[in-house]
């Protein structure tokens, strides 16, 4: 189903009909000037034309370009004052047509130009009136300065409210645009209090679980009792980072944990605590970690981290091997699992792993290729700089 049509009218935009609306008053203008020219001048049949177009057709740079306008109708004033006699029964030096023009056009000056301008089409045109029109060298030459500097003073101050209009309407799309900004904030305040809730309750739990499992089951034997030391480990770890996460979606001004952030050199400690808890992980590592900057080591550590997950969930039971090698200026990061006959593709669930890794390392400059091996495994390999 097709969406509907806009009616061709109301496509075409507010410039176009007033382009079209110029056009229209200019052919009007011209028509009542060609034929009464020969009323209000002495003109030959030849020139007559000529002479209503410069009288009239200036109109239609009102919009795109009224200085210019105006400065072609008034030099058009001006030589037909001086190079025409009027009529018997008139006494003006140009058509009536042609001062409707010249006030037209001063007005669209005062809106559109820049105030210098403004200034010297108020003036040039208060000088060209008092020196053409007739009984000016009787009357005070000012009158016309008044005139016409009331008419640009009222086009200026239309020019100003039309401009506060539009910073007003700027201000209020900026106003919404915060108020709409706000009102995210306050929902993902209100969601991480809800997940922190939530979360930390049942980790809290696994924890203590974990922690009083040897006092409260008889006879434990020490890989059982090691094994749950792993986990409350692990619990008490995956608390604090959901803790440190969490703090950065809330806005309502409760800080987050200000716990440190895992580093390069944890990475051993995760592997560690990784093959506690059953995963077949080696790794070696070349170079000094401690050397790693802070915003560097913590994405090698989510890598890490994300990678040996992925493993463990896509591939169990397979041995995972992690290298880290620093290196002048870079550090090289690979995690690989062997092949298993239970192997699927990270990702293949919907899930968002290698994306996420992908954000972080080019967040810091890196580059990161994952894929399959030629073994039948599958490795993330991940290369930042540490300039």
């Amino acid at each position: 189903m097709t969406a509907p049509q806009l009616p061709a009218a109301r496509r075409i935009s507010p410039q176009t009909w007033f382009d079209f609306a110029t056009v229209l008053v200019a052919l009007v203008l011209y028509s009542i000037a060609w034929p009464t020219l020969f009323v209000t001048h002495e003109v030959s049949p030849v020139a007559a034309p000529l002479l209503a177009g410069l009288a009239v057709f200036p109109i239609l740079f009102v919009r795109v370009n009224p200085a210019m306008g105006w400065a072609i109708s008034a030099g058009a004033a001006l030589l037909i004052s001086v190079g025409l006699q009027p009529g018997a029964d008139n006494d003006l030096p140009f058509q009536v047509v042609h001062i409707i023009v010249l006030f037209v056009l001063l007005f669209a000056v005062a809106l559109r130009a820049s105030v210098p301008i403004v200034v010297m089409a108020w003036a040039a045109t208060s000088m060209l009136f008092a020196t053409t029109m007739p009984g000016s060298a009787e009357g005070p030459l000012w009158g016309w300065a008044i005139g016409f500097g009331a008419l640009a003073l009222f086009g200026y101050l239309v020019r100003i409210l039309l401009a506060s209009r539009r910073k007003l309407e700027r201000q209020e799309e900026v106003t919404e645009l915060e108020r709409a900004r706000r009102a995210i904030l306050e929902e993902k305040a209100r969601i991480a209090r809800d997940l922190h809730d939530v979360v930390a309750h049942h980790m809290s739990m696994v924890v203590v679980q974990a922690q009083t499992a040897p006092y409260r089951i008889a006879d434990l034997d020490p890989a059982a009792r090691a094994e749950f030391e792993s986990i409350g480990a692990t619990a008490r770890t995956a608390l604090n980072e959901i803790r440190g996460l969490l703090g950065v979606l809330r806005s309502d001004g409760q800080l987050p944990e200000h716990a440190p952030q895992p580093r390069a050199a944890d990475v051993v400690a995760l592997c560690e605590s990784a093959l506690r808890a059953g995963l077949p992980v080696q790794w070696s590592v070349s170079g000094e970690l401690t050397s790693v900057p802070d915003t560097t080591g913590l994405v090698v550590y989510r890598v890490v981290q994300e990678s040996m997950a992925n493993c463990a969930r896509h591939a169990p039971g397979a041995a995972v091997h992690v290298e880290l090698a620093v290196e002048p200026g870079m550090v090289s990061v690979r995690v690989r699992n062997d092949a298993t006959a239970t192997v699927s593709q990270p990702g293949a669930g919907g899930g968002h792993g290698i994306e996420g890794m992908r954000t972080r390392v080019v967040a810091v400059g890196g580059e990161l290729h994952a894929g399959s091996t030629a073994a039948g495994g599958f490795e993330v390999a991940v290369k930042l700089p540490i300039s």
